[in-house]
C-alpha cells in the first residue's frame, strides 16, 4: 500500500515538473489541478496491476479476520454449551 501511494506521488511531482516546464508556472492553481488530473489517469493505467495486487491482499485479509471471528464466535457458542451441559448434569 506504501509502494502503490509514493508511485502515485512520484507521479504527480513528475506531471507537476513537466507542466512547470512547459511553461504553466505562472498560475500555481492550473498547474496543480492539470497535474492531478493527468497523473490519476497515468496512475489508473500504468499502477493497474499494483492496485489489483493491492486489493487482493486487503480482500485476503478482510476475509482471515472475518474467519477468525466467526471461529471465536463458534468457540464461545461451544463452551456455552458446554457449560449448560455440565449445569444439567449437576441438577439431576
Amino acid at each position: 500500500m506504501v509502494r502503490y501511494s509514493l508511485m502515485r506521488l512520484l507521479i504527480f511531482f513528475g506531471f507537476t515538473m513537466l507542466f512547470w516546464l512547459i511553461g504553466l508556472r505562472n498560475n500555481p492553481v492550473i498547474l496543480v489541478g492539470a497535474a492531478a488530473i493527468a497523473s490519476a489517469a497515468a496512475s489508473y493505467v500504468l499502477l493497474r496491476d499494483m492496485r489489483d495486487e493491492m486489493t487482493a491482499k486487503l480482500v485476503q485479509r478482510h476475509e482471515s479476520r472475518l474467519q477468525q471471528k466467526q471461529q471465536l464466535m463458534r468457540g464461545e457458542d461451544e463452551l456455552a454449551e458446554d457449560a449448560e451441559i455440565e449445569s444439567d448434569r449437576r441438577e439431576r
